[in-house]
């Protein structure tokens, strides 16, 4: 059972927040996270990765951009994306969406082909994109500011 020293939260005012669940641990084969988006905010740029990734609506209301395709999203929405797909989630509604995501490690740890970043207007359109095509994730976040830090969590973040 996870406590509240094996969570490890991450912020910056205008990001999202994001609660590592693995703590001091790195799972092998497994990737976990939490992050709360608010409205307009994109959980990360518009992207695919060698391995799959899942993504649970748990609370508020989202939009999720998949292979150039927007589709809203609301509470106990799943959303599967099988390996190379391109997409991203960006906060909507009125209030904080919360969104588990898990994903794979088979392919995309340690291995220069993990993923990319790929031009697409759509999400370039919610402030989510890349205006060059990349698979550096340092080159496709060279402007975003400021980079989160560990924080506390705050009880406004989860609703």
């Amino acid at each position: 059972m996870l406590n509240a020293k094996d969570t490890r939260w991450y912020h910056a005012d205008g990001r999202p927040a994001l609660c590592d669940f693995e703590g001091d641990t790195n799972f092998s084969q497994l990737g976990i996270n939490l992050q709360v988006l608010w409205p307009g905010q994109p959980m990360a740029r518009y992207h695919w990765e060698a391995d799959q990734e899942d993504f649970l609506v748990v609370a508020g209301e989202g939009l999720l951009i998949v292979e150039s395709v927007e589709r809203p999203l609301k509470q106990w929405d799943l959303v599967h994306c099988p390996p190379k797909t391109n997409h991203v989630i960006i906060g909507a509604g009125s209030g904080p969406c919360v969104v588990i995501a898990v994903g794979a490690r088979v392919d995309s740890v340690d291995n220069p082909d993990w993923g990319g970043y790929p031009v697409d207007e759509t999400a370039l359109k919610h402030g989510a994109g890349v205006t060059e095509a990349t698979t550096v994730p340092e080159e496709a976040y060279a402007d975003v500011k400021p980079q989160r830090q560990p924080a506390r969590y705050q009880p406004d973040w989860l609703g």
